[in-house]
């Protein structure tokens, strides 16, 4: 074992020991968080138009902190762009991470001096306790990739913006960037396929030991080392052993993954986002991610089926129960105050407190009153994938409420890499496992409303051209796995239309 591997354990168990101090006290960990930002932002335009000043308890908070989304913080938020100071938090923010997806363009999501440590620690602290849980850390010796966007930051009113991920490329620690990969020059190419064979060029004749990404854009990157050497890519890096992901569900592609590579790698799940770095897998053994509750963000949660309902209870850590679907609320050392970031989450464990992503509270079907997540279509494919051949590239669903004939049903869009024997089956297995996990979807089923789901398949490459088709091909886009309307749905029927009219 080399001198960086040892000192990598050593570190590994000062953070482990760190880590637990807060774990073992989560209540009073939380309660910490929460005073010093109401402290920290008294003086702020937000905190004196909140009252932050007579704010002492979480019921004063949430009696005068409302929920909102990015829309109802937006005006504040568009003062911060403007160049005003303390705003939402004190003086100006470091950066702005910039994304997409609203009704009004771009947000622009700050990023300070406070919070931007965390993001940096989290990603770090991840792969030490990885570390300290299993012994390998002869990983340390090879290269490391991470699959992400541009660093080429933009300015606006003197604060630099960009993508998340391209504004942490800046802050990667010295000892790491011997050992990283792409080049700064490649991680600078825009477009994303370019960006992907440039990659490949790069690394091919590499000691690749880690490969970190958003799984869609990862497995693009392996199938083109695939075509180049006709080799599963464990054989092209056999010193790959630890792939780290976030974003999205791994589940649903790790038998595809397994093909490519040849063999089976350890994982690491993360949650990050631009608003903070909620979580990340601490154990390979447990199910869920571990929630940073001393990361200067500070959690409320509630319950995703009451969330549209008039003044839905909002809880905090000490009050959550396991298996409940929450709409995750956070309030953070960047100034964002009851902000809904849109995710659902549930509790696999309280002792620690662990979750899982369970969904989008946007990205559901319930155009019956179904209310289908994500985390139950894609548990329902991966169950009925299991002691099968059967892979997938890519899925969506949708609800096909006029169908041409016959009743309604759910539109399950498939890019399969090994196809079923017979898709009628796999359809009848995928949809047993629905009626299993969601009463409503099965009482619609028994009740004639709705028919068993139809699936329908979608070209190699389809996924990937309908990400381009709209402009979100790789970085951090992510395909929703699920919508309560049509509009990719649509995509792949004019597609479809197109090629017979040709």
């Amino acid at each position: 074992m080399s001198i960086k591997a040892i000192a990598a354990k050593l570190f590994a168990k000062k953070i482990h020991l760190q880590t637990q101090k807060w774990v073992s006290k989560p209540v009073e960990t939380q309660q910490k968080v929460f005073e010093d930002l109401i402290k920290q932002a008294r003086e702020t335009a937000f905190g004196k138009d909140h009252n932050f000043s007579k704010i002492k308890t979480f019921k004063d908070f949430s009696a005068q902190v409302p929920v909102r989304d990015y829309e109802a913080l937006k005006p504040y938020v568009d003062r911060v762009v403007k160049g005003e100071e303390n705003i939402l938090w004190k003086g100006k923010p470091l950066y702005f991470a910039k994304t997409s997806g609203t009704t009004s363009g771009a947000k622009y999501i700050p990023l300070t001096a406070a919070s931007m440590p965390y993001h940096i620690e989290a990603a770090r602290n991840a792969i030490l306790s990885y570390i300290h849980e299993t012994g390998k850390a002869d990983f340390v010796d090879g290269k490391m990739i991470f699959l992400q966007g541009s660093p080429i930051l933009e300015e606006k009113n003197g604060i630099k913006l960009g993508r998340l991920s391209g504004i942490v490329a800046h802050f990667v620690p010295k000892y790491l960037m011997k050992n990283r990969m792409p080049s700064w020059e490649t991680n600078c190419i825009e477009d994303w396929e370019t960006k992907v064979n440039a990659i490949v060029e790069e690394t091919i004749t590499e000691n690749m030991s880690v490969i970190s990404g958003i799984p869609s854009w990862v497995q693009m990157y392996f199938e083109k080392l695939e075509q180049k050497t006709n080799k599963p890519v464990g054989d092209i890096f056999r010193n790959f052993n630890l792939f780290i992901y976030g974003g999205v569900n791994y589940e649903p592609y790790r038998a595809k993954f397994e093909n490519l590579i040849g063999r089976k790698v350890d994982s690491i799940e993360l949650f990050p986002a631009s608003e903070g770095f909620f979580a990340y897998q601490d154990s390979q053994h447990e199910k869920g991610m571990l929630l940073l509750l001393n990361s200067g963000i500070f959690y409320e949660f509630i319950k995703a089926d009451e969330f549209y309902t008039e003044n839905p209870k909002r809880y905090t850590i000490g009050e959550v129960v396991l298996n409940m679907n929450y709409v995750l609320i956070i309030s953070t050392n960047a100034g964002l105050w009851g902000y809904n970031i849109g995710d659902t989450v549930q509790f696999t464990s309280l002792k620690p407190y662990r979750v899982i992503v369970s969904g989008r509270i946007k990205h559901y079907i319930s155009a019956f009153g179904e209310h289908v997540i994500g985390k139950e279509v894609e548990s329902a494919l991966q169950l009925a994938m299991q002691n099968s051949n059967i892979s997938i590239n890519e899925f969506t669903v949708a609800p096909q409420i006029t169908p041409k004939e016959g009743l309604p049903y759910h539109e399950w869009f498939i890019e399969f890499e090994n196809e079923p024997e017979k898709l009628e089956d796999f359809a009848l297995q995928i949809d047993d496992e629905m009626r299993k996990q969601n009463a409503y979807y099965d009482d619609l089923i028994v009740g004639k409303v709705l028919r068993k789901l139809v699936i329908t398949k979608v070209s190699k490459n389809g996924f990937q051209d309908y990400m381009k088709s709209i402009g979100k091909l790789g970085g951090q886009n992510k395909l929703p796995r699920l919508a309560n309307d049509r509009k990719i749905a649509d995509y792949f029927e004019n597609r479809a239309q197109n090629k017979e009219n040709r």
